[in-house]
């Protein structure tokens, strides 16, 4: 099998971390090799040095780019979960990267607001911290990602369905979505 990555970029908070681990249990269940690289993980075993300007954040995410390449050139889908605020270089990682998807988790800042599962927002917004995507810091919204999903709107099933279903179109995966169903009801 041809490995590719599957980027998930979308402000904090949006569902990317939680769409990419069931995204990575979907792929493991229809017998596909699959790593998550979820970019708080990464950060803290491999670039615990890097603060969150926009200088460190490109050089972490150069770090993810680096391993996904090399996931992927041994045959195994690679899936991001990073913030990744910048086109600029979302652009490189789809040059580098070759087989690349671009998955934008959508969602209201507003929404993510609520959420903030690790306090980061009520931080920021607080002066606590500096540099907060979508708070100090801007996310350039993807001009023309493959696939976008909206949490605000989707569930998580929701969100994995429309990004295998994708996948299947663009020619990355072989399934059907009666054979996911099936899986997932445990049925033969």
């Amino acid at each position: 099998m041809k490995g590719f990555t599957v980027w998930l970029t979308g402000l904090s908070g949006s569902g990317k971390t939680t769409i990419a681990r069931k995204l990575q249990e979907q792929f493991l269940t229809m017998g596909y090799r699959a790593e998550l690289l979820d970019g708080d993980e990464v950060r803290r075993n491999l670039s615990p040095d890097l603060g969150f300007s926009k200088e460190d954040r490109e050089i972490h995410a150069r770090r993810v780019v680096y391993i996904s390449k090399l996931l992927a050139r041994n045959g195994i889908i690679s899936i991001v979960s990073l913030i990744s605020p910048y086109r600029a270089f979302r652009a490189y990682a789809r040059e580098e990267l070759k087989d690349f998807v671009e998955v934008y988790v959508k969602c209201s800042i507003d929404t993510c607001i609520k959420r903030d599962p690790k306090g980061l927002y009520r931080k920021a917004l607080n002066g606590e911290i500096q540099d907060m995507t979508g708070i100090q810091d801007p996310y350039e919204e993807p001009v023309n990602p493959e696939i976008t999903v909206d949490t605000d709107r989707q569930s998580v099933d929701e969100c994995v369905d429309t990004i295998l279903t994708r996948l299947n179109q663009l020619g990355y995966i072989n399934t059907l979505i009666e054979e996911r169903s099936n899986a997932k009801q445990g049925k033969e």
